[in-house]
């Protein structure tokens, strides 16, 4: 066989050139991009691919216009690894969560029943979190990552197929190249190619929901508290942003049955500004459309393994959760910080089956118990169930309201379970 630490070997038998690289990432999308630069700074030789150009602009076809908050934890793997001086300026602090409870009155506007406030220093001497727009996320990685040692990115070329050894791993990409890594990441999204070519199915729970996603400006400060407010079809979340043109701005995602979020989506902008104020209980005074609006599937779907030889699957490859208290692409980021860990530990070994095998089990724990909370606490505050919101109002006031529960289930919302 050729000599492995060469940069390229001819496969033997063709006149094709083997790319040799520790890691590859297959997925070039904001979990893709951080994986890089977390492996790349770890001093792992690493490729990471993407059949399509990053979107970095909020007003392109595709843009993603979904806001993540990153929580304490996503904040200290940045610094680590020379990515969150680049984020930072973009960075809306979170110092608070409030939840809302409302219902549907007489007059068929929303009446509140009772509003919970969860301070993020009562757990430590900083926010919560920080959020951030998604398109930014990408437009800041695009730039930054590069500048990683150890790091190359390719875009305009995926992933094509996948043959496994007990050492290595070889990958055809779309474009005909080869690579040889020790370790491929399939960070590929929620239809992963990587995924699917390991032998590795899913498992999907559709709630028949949708969630839109668009930024809006609004008439009272923010304060950068993280508003839930919670009523039938689903939550209504504002996360702080900057300002937009001197106002004050948030994220928001908006869950509804199907059929309404899809009307929610083509209603006239007028008729829309009404709708979400009068969604919001007015507590932001009245609230404006800022942006495009994004709509997107409410499902659960879970990776029926979170390994096979030579592959790691992470994120949306391996977990999908509906947007609900910020468990995606935090989970997604604690996949990561586990797989960087167990990589580091066995770094003369990296990607055999002994640390596959850890990193599946340790985080299969963490990801299911995290799915089964969101998909009862989804049912929950969807229903139009008296009992279920009965239930829902009890357990915000439990919640909050005896201090060591509180505590814990904060604790637990910044860190694996």
């Amino acid at each position: 066989m050729a000599d492995r630490n060469s940069p390229t070997s001819p496969i033997k038998g063709t006149d094709v050139e083997m790319q040799n690289v520790d890691v590859l990432v297959s997925g070039g999308g904001i979990a893709g991009l951080i994986a890089a630069a977390a492996f790349g700074a770890s001093g792992f030789k690493t490729l990471m691919v993407d059949p399509s150009q990053p979107i970095i602009t909020g007003d392109e076809a595709g843009s993603d216009l979904r806001s993540t908050a990153f929580l304490r934890p996503a904040r200290d793997l940045f610094k680590r690894i020379g990515i969150w001086e680049a984020l930072e300026p973009h960075a809306t602090p979170l110092d608070s969560l409030k939840i809302v409870d409302t219902v549907t009155g007489d007059a068929g506007q929303p009446e509140i029943r009772t509003e919970r406030q969860f301070d993020g220093r009562e757990t430590g001497d900083e926010p919560f979190g920080w959020n951030f727009l998604n398109w930014v996320i990408r437009r800041e990685l695009a730039r930054a990552v590069p500048e990683i040692k150890n790091v190359t990115l390719r875009y305009g070329v995926g992933f094509k197929n996948l043959l496994t050894r007990t050492d290595e791993a070889l990958v055809t990409l779309s474009d005909g190249s080869r690579i040889r890594a020790k370790l491929v990441i399939a960070a590929d999204g929620r239809n992963s190619p990587v995924r699917e070519a390991a032998g590795i199915g899913v498992k999907t729970t559709r709630y028949g929901q949708k969630s839109l996603a668009f930024t809006a400006t609004h008439e009272l400060p923010h304060h950068n508290i993280s508003t839930e407010i919670y009523r039938e079809g689903g939550p209504f979340t504002m996360v702080p942003l900057p300002d937009v043109d001197g106002k004050p701005a948030s994220a928001i995602v908006w869950m509804n049955p199907g059929a309404y979020a899809t009307e929610l989506l083509h209603m006239d902008e007028e008729a829309f500004n009404a709708t979400m104020t009068a969604r919001s209980a007015g507590l932001f005074g009245k609230l404006e459309l800022a942006s495009g609006r994004g709509i997107f599937p409410i499902i659960t779907r879970l990776a029926e393994s979170l390994s096979s030889e030579r592959v790691a699957v992470i994120a949306e490859a391996a977990h999908v959760l509906p947007p609900i208290g910020a468990q995606g692409l935090n989970t997604s980021l604690n996949d990561l910080a586990e797989l960087l860990e167990l990589s580091e530990a066995h770094r003369g070994e990296l990607g055999c089956r002994t640390m596959l095998d850890s990193y599946a089990r340790t985080r299969h724990r963490d990801i299911a118990t995290r799915a089964r909370v969101v998909d009862v606490f989804n049912r929950v505050v969807r229903s139009e169930d008296e009992v279920l919101r009965a239930v829902r109002l009890l357990g915000l006031k439990a919640v909050h309201d005896l201090k060591p529960v509180r505590r814990k289930v904060m604790e637990a919302g910044l860190g694996p379970i």
